[in-house]
């Protein structure tokens, strides 16, 4: 064993780096690089984007639109009526598609493709009602209930159209999907709001989409109904199911029991929570909310350290798809829901452009690399819903889901990856994560080029490459799980200041300088938090920022599965097994691979946490 790592707090190694004093309403320290901007080259993610665009569109195509009746029912509305098919909020996975369909043709035009999305959009806005309403269930189910019941995810719905139609419109030009989508949203806004009815969202998104709607039309009323709906929650307005007067448990799994600004803790339903939250970074950037930004502190610190899975999951029950309680963290139950570990990723990311500190991208990319990428198998093309920690051999990826959120939900968020690497801001370029990439940058007028060279995650070794003459810093995150970190300029070392995580290096740039950037990645076992009963007396292996597990295909011995203070580990790149991995090794032969990969093989038992002795 190379090092004994014990958390402090949650199962997992403590996530920290040296922390601003919170976070400030009303400004942005970093500014994200759009993906469209970046260029993914290496052996890693350029495969999964690749496999995103022959294997899981295809899939999400033909299920929506041939499988199940997610189109169909846009056209019976369009022909006049017919039975819904499917589950009331299916028009969701049509837009959550079409985003994805976008952000494909942005990094790959394809003709064909853009042929397909014209297609339904126009099948899309022929169900449009003339006042400008627009959902299936309603129109064909409950033609005369709608606005009734906050939990029929009619504005769930509309923020993914309102994304999608956004994401279409960025990556063609044309305005059709998005006419649409802001006729819904105006027409919405005369039913509900100051002086209309008092709503509280069952499931949050809209929040986020009218914050986006606004940045692309400047119009701020969207803007404020984004806030409004913020501030109707916690003060008793919510109908759920047509109970007028639910339950303290049934505010709580609806994130209404308090007002937002006075949120401490998660609770309740987990991708709710995380959509709640970003709709909240977001309106704050605006409206310079800090009570918004203090209780996202507050919350940040409480999901991190008492709710969240090694793997970055959260949501430890099936029975609310969401939280129990601080410290349970159940591995063989564990919930932990794709689109939850996507809404962590998408909150992470929030909070790191408004703080500019480095333990939300460490959080972000702990997510990334284990809890969302285990949610679509290597092929592309079949998925996980839930993503427990440890299972008995039952527990198989699935071509879709009659609930199938997570596999849209994968196909608008791969294609994005690229635009989580890198950011900006008035004197500097952050480097967010590590991938070989190049990005192509506009600052102060001028077009900078910053290229990446890595076989990270498997070798902690990146050549930064500054392709033209520039006097921006480099602000490069340390993460978390490094221990040794060393830099260098054109072959000089240098020891740069490290600042909220980010190692420091003032721009006197020439065009071609090389920063080297070496971290070590050694094999570390790592020991859960006391408070987590389910892992007393168990280890759990992980090298950089990939946790590992172990599977019954490459331990016929499973129940023998252990380990022990004074193992040994030996970690061998392994080109031809799994897309090519890094294998781990124990000197007592057991067998481990990185987490996202497990269940791509022969079926069989798995776990993260081993039992240990000392």
């Amino acid at each position: 064993m190379e090092r004994l790592i014990k958390a402090a707090a949650l199962a997992a190694v403590v996530l920290t780096a040296a922390s601003c004093a919170g976070t400030k309403a009303g400004s942005k320290v970093i500014e994200p690089v759009d993906f469209s901007q970046v260029r993914i080259n290496d052996s890693f993610w350029a495969p999964r984007l690749d496999s995103h665009k022959t294997a899981t569109i295809p899939v999400c195509i033909d299920q929506i639109e041939v499988q199940t009746g997610r189109m169909r029912n846009f056209d019976k509305v369009a022909a006049g009526g017919g039975q819904h098919e499917g589950i009331f909020f299916d028009d969701s996975d049509v837009y959550k598609a079409l985003e994805g369909f976008a952000y494909s043709l942005i990094q790959h035009p394809d003709p064909e493709l853009e042929a397909k999305c014209d297609n339904w959009i126009a099948r899309i806005a022929a169900a449009q009602q003339p006042d400008g309403y627009i959902n299936t269930f309603y129109t064909l189910a409950r033609p005369n209930d709608r606005f009734t019941d906050m939990d029929k995810h009619e504005l769930y719905c509309t923020g993914h159209m309102t994304e999608a139609a956004i994401a279409y419109y960025q990556a063609t030009g044309k305005t059709t999907f998005l006419d649409v989508a802001r006729k819904m949203i105006d027409y919405t806004m005369t039913v509900i709001g100051p002086g209309g009815k008092d709503w509280v969202p069952g499931h949050e998104e809209i929040e986020l989409a009218l914050v986006k709607l606004f940045r692309v039309t400047g119009e701020k009323k969207y803007l404020d109904f984004a806030s409004w709906l913020l501030e109707e929650r916690g003060h008793g307005h919510g109908i759920y199911s047509g109970n007028e007067n639910p339950g303290e448990s049934t505010r709580i799994y609806y994130q209404d029991n308090v007002p937002v600004s006075e949120l401490t803790d998660i609770c309740g339903h987990a991708v709710r929570a995380m959509y709640l939250y970003c709709g909240m970074a977001d309106v704050a950037c605006y409206t310079k909310n800090q009570a918004y930004l203090d209780a996202l502190d507050r919350l940040w610190d409480d999901v991190v350290n008492k709710n969240m899975y090694i793997t970055g999951g959260i949501g430890q029950s099936a029975s609310n798809e969401g939280i129990t309680e601080d410290y349970d963290l159940p591995n063989l139950s564990a919930y932990c829901e794709t689109c939850a570990s996507v809404g962590m990723i998408l909150w992470n990311s929030r909070m790191n452009q408004m703080s500019g500190d480095a333990k939300y991208a460490d959080v972000m990319e702990r997510c990334l690399y284990n809890g969302a990428l285990a949610g679509v198998s290597l092929s592309g093309d079949r998925f996980f819903y839930v993503n427990p920690l440890e299972s008995t051999g039952s527990h198989l990826r699935q071509a879709w889901f009659g609930c199938a959120c997570c596999p849209s939900q994968i196909c608008r968020f791969l294609p994005s990856v690229g635009g989580y690497i890198y950011g900006t801001s008035k004197d500097a370029i952050w480097v967010n994560l590590y991938a070989g990439s190049t990005a192509d940058l506009t600052k102060s007028g001028k077009k900078v080029s910053i290229t990446q060279e890595t076989d990270y995650p498997w070798d902690g070794t990146v050549k930064i490459t500054v392709n033209n003459a520039t006097k921006d810093d480099l602000m490069l995150r340390v993460p978390a799980w490094c221990r040794s970190i060393s830099f260098a300029v054109d072959g000089a070392a240098v020891e740069p200041e490290i600042v909220n995580g980010y190692a420091k290096l003032e721009g006197r740039w020439k065009a071609g300088s090389v920063i080297t950037v070496s971290m070590d990645m050694p094999v570390e076992v790592v020991a859960a938090d006391p408070r987590v009963k389910e892992d007393e007396g168990k280890r759990a292996v992980c090298r950089g920022p990939l946790v590992y597990c172990v599977e019954e295909v490459d331990n016929p011995c499973f129940e023998d599965v252990a380990a022990a203070a004074g193992d040994s580990f030996t970690a061998e790149h392994c080109p031809d097994l799994l897309g090519g991995i890094t294998r781990i090794t124990s000197d007592k032969g057991v067998t481990l691979v990185p987490y996202y990969s497990w269940a791509n093989r022969t079926p069989g038992r798995m776990k993260v946490w081993l039992d240990y002795s000392e």
